[in-house]
C-alpha cells in the first residue's frame, strides 16, 4: 500500500469530501490534526510493544488448554489483592453516581442524537462491536462525537431533523468503548506497523474532548472491552496515567468500566478492578461476547460443548455464578456492578408479539435488579421506560452498599451444564442464518443490524460461529434426526441459508451474502478457527486504493 506523510496536503483524499455521517462544518480535518496524532504517536510508541506481548500471552494460554496443561483458575500470585478487604475503588466520578439506565449505540450521528434524546441516565458510545470499522465510520464517529459535546449536533435531512432536546451538558453521560487490544487500525500506520484501533481511539477522543467534558461537569469515561487478563487492564491504567500528565489532568479524572465479557477475566475480576484503581468506574457482564469468549477457549473440551443458543441463559449455572460474584466483587469495593444488554426492539404491527417481547425484557431487569446490578443496558430508546421502572425500585441512586453474600468456586465459573441441553437441526439454521445475516452487513459497513427483532452486534455472529464448530469438531448427534454434525452437512445448509438471503435480500445483487458465506465455510466446517470474526473480515474493509497515514516522520 502506497503510505503518505503528513506534509502531503492531501492526507485525507481517501475520505469523500461530503461527509458521510456528519452533514457538519467540523471536518476531519479539525480531527487529525498534527498535535492529535502526534499525541497517538506518542501512546503507540510507548504502549505497543506491551500490547503485541499481552496478545502473545493470549495464545500461550489457549496452547495450555488445548493441550490440557492448563486450567482456569484463581490465580495465586494475586491472592493478596483478593485477601486483602481494605483497598477500594475511587469515589464515583460526576455524571456517574446513577447508571440505572444505559444505552448503547454506534456514533453515528442521527444515533447520537437518539440516544442523547433518550430517558436514560448513561450512553455507552460504540467504537467497537455494533460499529464496522470503516476508514468513515472510524473518523466521522470522532467528527460526530466532538461536535455532540459542543452542542453542534442537530441536522436536518430531507426526511427528517434530528435535535437535542436539551444541552450535552444536561444530556446522559457519554461513555466511549474503544476497540479492543486485538484490533488493529490499518488506515494509519507508525514505524512501519499499523497502529492499536485501541490507542487510536482513546487517543482522539481523549485529547479533543478531555476539557471540554470536565468543564461540562463530566469527564473522559470509557468502557474498555474483550480484556483476558489484569495486566491488560494495567496497561489501559499506564495510558491513561501518561494520557493525564501530557494534559496536565489530575490522575483519575479518567473512569473506566471494564466489561468482564472473557472467560479469563472472570477469574481475575477483582485484579481487574485494583490494576485500574483510581480509574475504575465498575464491571459489566457483557453477556453475549461471554457465551462465546466460553465456547472459544474450551472449545476443544468435549465435556463444554454447549446445545442450541437459546438453551444457553442467563439462569445456566456458568452464567449465573459470574454475575453473582461480579455484583459481589464489584460491591465490595465500592463500584459498580452493571447488567448485560436488552437487546429487543420493538415489533411493529404485531402487538401481541411485541408486548411478549417487553415483557421478557421486563422480567431480565428485574433479574438483575434482585441480583444487585446498579443498572442495566437497552439497545433501544423504547426500552428505556421500562428498565427505568424495574430499577427505580431500587430507591437510591445505586445499590453499592448492597453485597450479596455468595461464595462463587472456580467449578462454579466452569459449569458449563445447560437445562434441557439439545442441539438440533434447527439450531445449525438459526446460527448459519444470524451469522452470514450479521456478517453481510458488517462488510457493507453496518455493525449495528436488527435480525429477528433483535438489535445485535458482533458477538451474536461470533457465538453462531464458535457453536457450529464446536459441534462438528466434536462430532455432535443431532437430537431430532440423530444424525451427527458433519463439515458436508453444515456446509449443505450453509450454501442453502446463503442463497436464501441472497434472493431476497434489498441490496440485489450488490448484497455481499456469497463473500460472507467464503469466509464463515472453513469456520462452519471445522478446518480452522479465527480468534475474532472482525479480523478475518476487516481486510475487507481495507480497500487497495485507501492511502493509509503514515505518521512515522512524527516526534511527539
Amino acid at each position: 500500500m502506497v503510505k503518505i506523510s503528513l506534509d502531503n496536503v492531501d492526507i485525507f483524499g481517501n475520505i469523500d469530501s461530503e461527509p458521510l455521517f456528519s452533514p457538519a462544518t467540523t471536518t476531519v480535518s479539525d480531527i487529525l490534526t498534527k498535535s492529535a496524532l502526534e499525541f497517538v504517536v506518542l501512546l503507540h510508541r510507548t504502549f505497543n510493544e506491551k500490547r503485541k506481548e499481552l496478545l502473545q500471552n493470549r495464545e500461550i494460554q489457549q496452547k495450555g488448554l488445548d493441550n490440557r496443561t492448563y486450567e482456569f483458575g484463581f490465580l495465586s500470585e494475586t491472592e493478596h489483592i483478593r485477601n486483602d478487604p481494605t483497598w477500594q475503588g475511587p469515589v464515583l466520578g460526576p455524571g456517574l453516581i446513577n447508571r440505572s439506565t444505559e444505552i448503547t449505540g454506534p456514533p453515528l450521528r442521527n444515533m447520537l442524537v437518539n440516544a442523547l434524546n433518550a430517558e436514560v441516565t448513561t450512553y455507552m458510545v460504540d467504537f467497537e462491536d455494533s460499529l464496522s470499522p470503516t476508514w468513515k465510520n472510524i473518523v466521522y464517529g470522532q467528527v460526530n462525537l466532538y461536535d455532540a459535546i459542543r452542542d453542534q449536533i442537530d441536522y436536518v435531512t430531507p426526511r427528517k431533523s434530528y435535535q437535542l432536546k436539551k444541552s450535552f451538558e444536561t444530556s446522559p453521560t457519554v461513555i466511549v468503548r474503544p476497540r479492543g487490544w486485538h484490533m488493529e487500525e490499518k488506515h494509519v500506520y507508525i514505524d512501519g506497523e499499523p497502529i492499536s484501533g485501541a490507542i487510536f481511539d482513546f487517543g482522539l477522543y481523549f485529547f479533543h474532548n478531555a476539557f471540554e467534558l470536565i468543564k461540562k461537569g463530566k469527564g473522559p469515561y470509557f468502557y474498555l472491552p474483550k480484556m483476558e487478563h489484569h495486566l491488560e487492564a494495567k496497561l489501559w491504567n499506564d495510558i491513561f496515567n501518561v494520557a493525564q500528565d501530557f494534559m496536565a489532568i489530575p490522575r483519575g479524572t479518567i473512569r473506566a468500566t471494564v466489561l468482564i465479557e472473557t472467560l479469563p477475566a472472570a477469574f481475575q475480576m477483582e485484579e481487574i478492578i485494583y490494576q485500574l484503581r483510581l480509574h475504575s468506574s465498575g464491571l459489566n457482564c457483557g453477556r453475549w461476547d461471554y457465551i462465546f469468549s466460553t465456547i472459544k477457549k474450551l472449545r476443544n473440551i468435549p465435556e463444554h460443548v454447549l446445545p442450541n443458543r437459546d438453551l444457553v441463559t442467563m439462569t445456566s449455572p456458568f452464567m449465573d455464578a459470574y454475575v453473582k460474584r461480579l455484583i459481589n466483587i464489584c460491591h465490595r469495593r465500592g463500584v459498580h456492578a452493571m447488567g448485560g444488554m436488552a437487546a429487543q426492539i420493538p415489533i411493529k404491527n404485531d402487538a401481541k408479539a411485541n408486548e411478549l417481547a417487553m415483557n421478557k425484557v421486563r422480567q431480565d431487569k428485574i433479574r438483575e435488579l434482585t441480583n444487585g446490578h446498579d443498572g442495566s443496558w437497552v439497545a433501544h430508546p423504547a426500552l428505556a421506560p421500562i428498565c427505568n421502572e424495574v430499577f427505580s425500585n431500587m430507591g437510591t441512586a445505586n445499590q453499592i452498599y448492597f453485597v450479596p453474600d455468595v461464595n462463587i468456586t472456580e467449578a462454579n465459573l466452569l459449569n458449563t451444564n445447560c437445562t434441557g441441553a439439545q442441539v438440533t437441526t434447527d439450531g445449525i439454521k438459526v446460527n448459519l442464518d444470524i451469522g452470514l445475516q450479521y456478517m453481510e452487513a458488517w462488510l457493507r459497513g453496518s455493525g449495528c443490524v436488527p435480525i429477528n427483532n433483535l438489535m445485535e452486534d458482533a458477538a451474536t455472529a461470533e457465538v453462531s460461529r464458535c457453536q457450529l464448530y464446536q459441534w462438528v469438531h466434536h462430532n455432535i448427534v443431532l437430537e431430532d434426526t440423530k444424525e451427527k454434525v458433519t463439515p458436508e452437512l453444515t456446509t449443505q445448509l450453509l450454501e442453502e441459508q446463503a442463497d436464501i438471503l441472497a434472493a431476497t435480500s434489498p441490496f440485489g445483487d450488490n448484497n455481499k451474502f456469497k463473500l460472507a458465506a467464503k469466509y464463515f465455510l472453513p469456520e462452519i466446517r471445522g478446518e480452522k478457527f479465527s480468534n475474532f470474526l472482525t479480523i478475518l473480515l476487516y481486510d475487507e474493509l481495507v480497500h487497495k486504493n485507501d492511502r493509509p497515514l503514515n505518521l512515522s516522520t512524527l516526534k511527539p
